[in-house]
């Protein structure tokens, strides 16, 4: 018994490392783009949709690989998807032109459309008692968080020392060693009874998707006046609302929406996404900060995140700590509150405050992130049937994919407006495509005057994207007071005529 205790938790040190990969990849990318543009020689579209087509194909296939890692076995898919992520990985690191580093990044997204809700989808099964598994929930985050501000950091090492490539090759050991270890590790789990695949469903699950996440990314890209962006929008939306009708109708749905009557699943993903808007405008705004207004490197605008690590394993550890004696309901507001108050110093920074304050903020958005993140999660995932954990883990993870694209097309937006309209009667082209621009124009005619006044417009849109940050996580932090009931069940929530779920 002790030894299958051991193997367990060794089991999800292989999957930490699955996920590692994944957060990685989402951000090294950034510190590469700017010697991608000159090797392959990709123009300003090529350079997004090195980044869309990945966020595009995890959309998209996210809940077609849940139904089926419930359906066949969710080590078979998990297994295959890891030696999926490393072929493709060793294909970007070696395309030699847009198109191929653009279609091996598809690749990577159908990959890891399936390593996230599979890899979240055998821990119930693995970790069965309530307390085991918030422990083990917490650790499969913390490895996902910590490998987005990692990303940049050792993507920028890499590249001091090395070609582009070998920000992609980073992914291959550490697949081989996550395949390795899942495959003599982690058990098979499958639902217990047999079902179709609904795959009238799943085409338009993925073509709903499909449709709002590029809809969202062109809204970023091309502003709100697209209408390619609200026509793609659109029939997204009329595509989800078929798949939402199709799902209520059919023997064998996709998606159990019957999930969404359970509070935890309801609300946990809920505060999932809230938060994530802490995390996008934290990584949209803050390497800009370092690169464009502190002057440093893409190594060192990586370095400068490490306060958010530290800040993220010190809440990480201590909501185990206040889970148990608590209660949900506190670990969640506190988390909250962390987040709003880190936001909200981040955004009073300005060009000359330094990176001290910065480094608070950091520490207390990682803080809010390591109290928020895991309980959240774990609420959700304790509704899910067994039977339908890939599917409804699946269901999670591109709830916060969608989130987050719209969160990103939304904070970008503002930060742009305000930097525009900041800039004043410089609100032209190139300095108005972004402060990098601006930045790259101010040096390279030496005007000190120029230079500062496109940093300090960057400094104002990036405050007034910070403070929506802010509002939105104060916001959920008196929703969650509210919803989230009980210090003496530490896991139950209440909403709905003072209806109590049980989610530990």
């Amino acid at each position: 018994m002790e030894a299958q205790g051991v193997r367990r938790w060794l089991a999800l040190g292989a999957l930490a490392v699955a996920m590692l990969t994944i957060g990685l990849d989402v951000t090294v990318l950034t510190v590469a783009l700017p010697t991608l543009s000159v090797d392959l020689h990709a123009d300003t579209s090529a350079l997004q949709w090195f980044s869309s087509a990945y966020t595009l194909a995890l959309a998209a296939f996210m809940l077609p690989a849940g139904a089926l890692g419930d359906r066949y076995g969710r080590k078979k898919f998990l297994l295959a998807a890891l030696l999926l992520f490393g072929v493709a990985s060793a294909a970007c690191a070696f395309a030699t032109t847009s198109g191929e580093l653009i279609a091996a990044r598809v690749v990577l997204g159908l990959a890891a459309a399936v390593m996230m809700p599979l890899s979240m989808a055998v821990l119930p099964s693995l970790f069965p008692e309530a307390g085991d598994r918030q422990r083990a929930m917490t650790i499969w985050v913390t490895s996902t968080a910590i490998g987005l501000p990692l990303g940049p950091i050792v993507g920028g090492w890499l590249l001091q020392h090395y070609w582009w490539g070998s920000v992609f090759l980073l992914n291959v050991p550490l697949v081989i060693v996550g395949a390795s270890a899942v495959a003599a590790l982690v058990p098979e789990s499958k639902s217990g009874s047999t079902f179709g695949i609904d795959l009238p469903g799943a085409v338009l699950s993925a073509a709903g998707m499909l449709g709002i996440t590029y809809g969202f990314i062109r809204c970023g890209q091309e502003g709100w006046g697209d209408p390619v962006a609200w026509t793609a929008i659109a029939a997204g939306v009329v595509l989800g609302a078929a798949f939402v009708l199709r799902q209520r109708r059919t023997a064998h749905p996709l998606v159990d929406l019957a999930l969404f009557g359970e509070s935890g699943f309801r609300w946990g993903t809920v505060f999932l996404v809230l938060a994530n808007f802490a995390m996008f405008g934290l990584f949209f705004t803050m390497p800009q900060y370092f690169q464009a207004v502190l002057g440093v490197n893409t190594l060192g605008s990586g370095v400068r995140l490490l306060p958010m690590i530290g800040g993220l394993l010190i809440g990480t550890r201590l909501v185990d700590k206040v889970l148990p004696k608590f209660g949900m309901r506190v670990a969640v507001v506190t988390g909250f509150v962390l987040l709003a108050a880190g936001i909200g110093l981040g955004a009073v920074i300005s060009v000359d405050s330094g990176y001290g304050l910065a480094a608070g903020a950091l520490v207390l958005i990682g803080a809010g992130m390591g109290f928020v993140m895991p309980a959240a999660m774990s609420a959700a995932m304790n509704d899910l049937d067994p039977a339908r954990a890939g599917s409804g883990s699946a269901l999670l993870q591109a709830l916060r994919q969608a989130g987050g694209t719209i969160g990103v097309a939304i904070l970008g937006t503002v930060l742009s407006t305000q930097y525009r309209s900041s800039l004043g009667e410089l609100n032209r082209a190139p300095i108005s495509d972004g402060v990098n621009a601006g930045v790259g124009v101010a040096r390279k005619l030496g005007d000190q005057v120029l230079l500062g006044h496109v940093q300090s417009a960057f400094m104002d849109g990036m405050s007034a994207m910070l403070w929506v940050c802010a509002a939105i996580c104060a916001v959920a932090a008196i929703l969650a007071a509210f919803v989230i009931r009980g210090k003496e069940s530490a896991e139950v929530l209440d909403v709905d005529a003072g209806q109590s779920v049980h989610v530990g």
